[in-house]
């Protein structure tokens, strides 16, 4: 887990684009990154310190990495919620992917077989390593 002055951490954030997508990010310039109910999820967001960088991944038809985002925010409860168990975090958009990285070629390159958006395909927030990190990087440019 990560604390204050540690170490930069990675990390995948799926959205459905029909509902907030990444140019709905860079609009807003910062949102509260919310609807996460998954205990795994949740405990990966728990982890999230500002500073710590994201891939915002768009699901449904789309299935690919369209942008880096940075988390804003430490967690915590969601305003919205009547669940303390429930944490948000805010994030603001850095920039769009030059070549947005579809599952498909995830999927295809078997250095990421161990990459948890493969392994537990339904979580809507998981952790990248750093050599993942500048795999999906290099991938995009």
């Amino acid at each position: 887990m990560s604390e204050l002055g540690a170490t930069k951490q990675f990390w995948l954030l799926k959205t459905e684009p029909d509902a907030y997508s990444f140019a709905d990010l860079e609009r807003d310039g910062r949102t509260i990154w919310d609807g996460v109910a998954n205990n795994a999820a949740l405990k990966h967001m728990r982890a999230m310190q500002p500073g710590d960088e994201a891939l915002i991944y768009h699901t449904g038809d789309e299935r690919c990495a369209v942008g880096l985002a940075q988390i804003v925010s430490a967690p915590y409860p969601d305003p919205q919620a009547d669940d303390q168990k429930l944490v948000v975090v805010e994030v603001m958009p850095l920039h769009a992917l030059a070549t947005p990285v579809t599952l498909a070629a995830i999927k295809a390159d078997d250095f990421f077989a161990d990459f948890a958006l493969v392994r537990q395909s339904r979580l809507s927030v998981v952790p990248v390593s750093p050599v993942q990190w500048q795999r999906l990087l290099d991938m995009a440019r």
